[in-house]
């Protein structure tokens, strides 16, 4: 980071993204609690997941607030006014990356009312590699490591591919047995969920490497080929 003559601007930058990555720390923790309400059947857990929400979205506001108040203030330039302008996207990002977590545990709290469901630990193997994206991306941002930023980029291929074949496992338990079709609904969109917060995690590496050389990752973003028929499932609530 360039060092300012003035020592405050430097001191702002700096809380800047530690607020960012306390607010990932945070984004991070709602989605591993989200996940064990989920395994574990505990829907006391996922109730607090659900009402810890509002606290990721008051760290948005913080963020809101400190890169409007610099971009005022500091008006910067170059690599500072980059800084800036990623942590106001990330924090959107991270944000989004709760919602789903919130939803999940949601999804949690009415599959507990329900037999155990089978597909349970598919579920959670897709999470398990969405969870290592999500903490190496925040990694690259706090580490400013590009080439970290870039191996998370080119993961999104293996999230998407695994939420494919877990959506055609879910079909066919439906299919063989029509008494699993409520439970197996519900794991449909938690799964969609879990992929979409590799989405938001890819879009952060992106942005980490637009932050530290000022253009975009060359290429086009590699992905799986995907399910057409289930596109709503992103806007789950």
């Amino acid at each position: 980071m360039i060092q300012h003559t003035v020592r405050s601007y430097d001191d702002e930058l700096s809380h800047l993204t530690n607020t960012i990555a306390r607010m990932g720390g945070m984004a991070e923790a709602q989605l591993s609690a989200a996940l064990r309400a989920l395994a574990r059947r505990d829907s006391d857990l996922g109730a607090r997941v659900v009402a810890g929400d509002a606290r990721v979205d008051e760290m948005e506001q913080e963020v809101q607030h400190l890169t409007v108040r610099m971009l005022a203030l500091r008006q910067p330039v170059a690599g500072d006014l980059r800084h800036i302008v990623a942590a106001l996207k990330i924090s959107g990002e991270l944000e989004r990356v709760a919602d789903y977590a919130a939803n999940v545990a949601k999804r949690a709290l009415v599959l507990n009312q329900l037999p155990a469901a089978r597909p349970v630990p598919a579920i959670l193997h897709l999470a398990q590699i969405v969870q290592e994206i999500l903490k190496d991306v925040l990694d690259a941002y706090v580490e400013r490591d590009v080439d970290k930023a870039f191996q998370v980029w080119t993961r999104d291929e293996e999230v998407d591919d695994m939420y494919t074949g877990l959506f055609r496992e879910l079909l066919t338990y439906m299919m063989e047995d029509p008494r699993t079709i409520t439970a197996c609904s519900h794991l449909m969109f938690m799964a969609k969920n879990i992929e979409r917060i590799g989405d938001h995690a890819t879009n952060i590496a992106e942005t980490v490497h637009f932050i530290v050389n000022g253009t975009n990752i060359q290429g086009e973003r590699p992905k799986g080929a995907g399910i057409e028929s289930e596109q709503g499932a992103d806007k789950d609530d």
